[in-house]
């Protein structure tokens, strides 16, 4: 059984796509999985033990470009028995219908009636998390989830991460505190760099070393973060934000003894590959798309206000971040870490 599946268009999105890979492979143990997604998405897919193959889809998000999506359909025809589409939108079912995939599965949404022919009614209620909307799928409609549910877990080369160390002047003699301070939804999910800054001097301060990841976007508020500390404990920190690939950035986060990060698609990344994690949230909620692993500890305030779902906050004094204070993470760190101080790294996953 040849399997497609139109992924997501966001990091944390696909890593937690990989819970229907596992829910379809423990179904169909001998099922071949392919995933077309956007190239950037090849790192985590590869990772993935349950994934075939990674196809690149070159349209970017939005773009509907009708003659590529034929050609790219007709370029499948006859590979597939099913097709699963995660995203919602009329536009992802568009390559399975023109590949003439005979069974194409997905939620009902943008009148996809005909582009599917597996079409399925979400009761949000009865699949609150995202992992059970795509969970789901593997499934005939109305049937029970298999428990507990599968958690992701991204496998790491050693040979690539060692690869990536020496690239970046690594050396793991000493914990390391990863911190992603960035997060691309917008303002309103960006615990202040302040605060961050006095969460990375605690660390370094009991024998750390602190690594910054995000994209370039996120590489002046890793530079705020390192400019607040006193000269002597900036030295053990490094801005990584933008220098790496994300092939790269997942194979040096799962060095981390202990990562602090926004509610993004590294908090995620970090989850998948089993790394405690200490994850910050503001305008959103762990409700929907929690992190999942085996240590987690939440830091939110829960005002009034919150979850308010907002990029930008409407009152914009955005105090469920502003007032969350740095005690209440480096509490949750010690917690992760037990009553037994670090004294050398744990064995990676």
């Amino acid at each position: 059984m040849n399997i497609l599946i139109i992924g997501p268009s966001w990091v944390g999105d696909m890593v937690m796509a990989q819970t229907l890979f596992q829910c379809l492979k423990q179904r169909h143990p001998d099922c071949a999985i392919d995933v077309l997604a956007p190239e950037w998405s090849r790192p985590i897919l590869e990772r993935m033990p349950e994934v075939r193959r990674a196809l690149s889809f070159p349209l970017g998000h939005g773009a509907l470009e009708l003659a590529t999506r034929r050609r790219i359909g007709k370029s499948l025809k006859g590979q597939y028995d099913q097709a699963i589409l995660l995203p919602n939108s009329l536009k992802s079912a568009l390559v399975p219908f023109f590949a003439g995939i005979p069974k194409r599965t997905g939620w009902r949404g943008e009148f996809r009636y005909g582009l599917l022919n597996d079409v399925r009614a979400l009761d949000k209620a009865r699949y609150p998390l995202m992992i059970e909307r795509f969970m789901a799928l593997a499934y005939e409609p109305g049937a029970q989830l298999a428990q507990p549910y599968p958690q992701p877990r991204l496998q790491i080369d050693a040979d690539s991460r060692a690869a990536a160390l020496a690239k970046f002047g690594l050396v793991l003699d000493r914990p390391v505190l990863v911190l992603c301070p960035g997060a691309e939804f917008g303002e309103a999910k960006r615990w202040p760099s302040e605060h961050y800054a006095q969460v990375a001097e605690n660390r370094i301060r009991e024998g750390w070393q602190v690594w910054l990841f995000g994209s370039k976007k996120d590489h002046p508020v890793g530079e705020a973060i390192r400019d607040r500390l006193i000269p002597g404990l900036r030295e053990e920190s490094v801005n990584l934000s933008g220098e790496t690939s994300l092939a790269e950035a997942i194979d040096l986060m799962s060095c981390a003894e202990a990562v602090v990060s926004n509610d993004s698609g590294l908090m995620h990344v970090a989850a998948a590959l089993n790394r405690p994690l200490v994850a910050v949230y503001g305008s959103t909620s762990p409700g929907f798309t929690p992190p999942l692993a085996d240590q987690v500890e939440v830091v939110r305030l829960g005002l009034d206000c919150s979850p308010c779902f907002d990029r930008t906050c409407r009152f914009g004094h955005y105090n469920c971040l502003r007032l969350l204070e740095p005690q209440r993470v480096v509490s949750a760190l010690e917690t992760l870490q037990g009553p037994e101080r670090v004294d050398a790294l744990v064995e990676v996953d």
